[in-house]
């Protein structure tokens, strides 16, 4: 007779069986809810299809980790009052519970919106960086349709990662001053974080504010101007609108001038 002496692998997580009624969502450690999503889960619904969503025992109650949308499914197909397996953790913290979220939507389909915010809540040092930097800006980074709210978060890591925290300082300032609220658009951003990038030490901030706020047609004016540009040159976008912001800030008499975009 032969032993089996092979080890286990064991999971941290155990499965479990958690009261629907008991599971909550955190604020920083879930995505925002897609109800189209969940209507469309429930109009083809399939117990067998649905999955094992993961949750985390803490202050007594069951915060979700992973599968907000499967659970809001179960509630809205009536199943509200039933118990369902879930892989279970215990004990961590919403900052924890935000690592293990990145961590389980690493290899499934996660926004770059949902994977900073929630980057911001695990405390990572590039997304919370740049959340810091938006705030000392008045901005703030969200989808909500609010004064000074970004949705462009890849534009801002793009922004930060090419050239650092302060040209990403400049960028917002010049974006905010001349357009407010329209110039939080990514093509703007990436296109005058180009601009200030290269043109470090030549570019006055103030002087750029008032140039571009002053010309005609303001923001749309600006991209009008790049997509004339674009299609002229066959450049990328943000190439072009940071060509366009070169001749606003050019205008005009006097003052010191910047070197043209393209013979840079």
């Amino acid at each position: 007779m032969t032993s089996d002496t092979t080890t286990r692998l064991e999971r941290e997580a155990r499965l479990r069986w958690v009261p629907i009624a008991k599971m909550k969502v955190s604020a920083i450690g879930q995505r925002d809810l897609n109800q189209a999503w969940v209507d469309r889960l429930a109009a083809d619904f399939d117990l067998e299809k649905l999955g094992t969503p993961t949750v985390n025992l803490r202050a007594g109650a069951w915060y979700i980790i992973d599968g907000q949308h499967r659970v809001e499914t179960l509630k809205q197909v009536g199943w509200a009052d039933q118990q369902i397996q879930c892989w279970a953790y215990e004990g961590l913290t919403e900052v924890e519970e935000a690592e293990k979220f990145l961590s389980l939507n690493n290899t499934l389909t996660i926004t770059a919106f949902d994977k900073f915010t929630k980057g911001v809540a695990a405390g990572r040092q590039e997304e919370t960086d740049i959340d810091r930097i938006v705030r000392a800006q008045g901005l703030v980074v969200s989808r909500d349709q609010i004064p000074g709210a970004i949705h462009a978060v890849g534009t801002l890591k793009r922004i930060y990662t090419r050239a650092g925290g302060p040209t990403l300082v400049r960028t917002l300032r010049i974006a905010r001053d001349a357009y407010g609220d329209p110039g939080m658009e990514a093509a703007v951003l990436d296109g005058l974080g180009l601009l200030t990038q290269r043109y470090n030490g030549e570019l006055d901030t103030d002087t750029a504010v008032t140039k571009l706020a002053a010309a005609h047609g303001g923001v749309n004016g600006l991209l009008g101007k790049a997509e004339t540009l674009r299609h002229r040159t066959g450049n990328a976008k943000a190439h072009c609108v940071a060509a366009a912001a070169v001749d606003i800030i050019n205008s005009g008499k006097g003052g010191k001038k910047l070197p043209s975009w393209w013979k840079e």
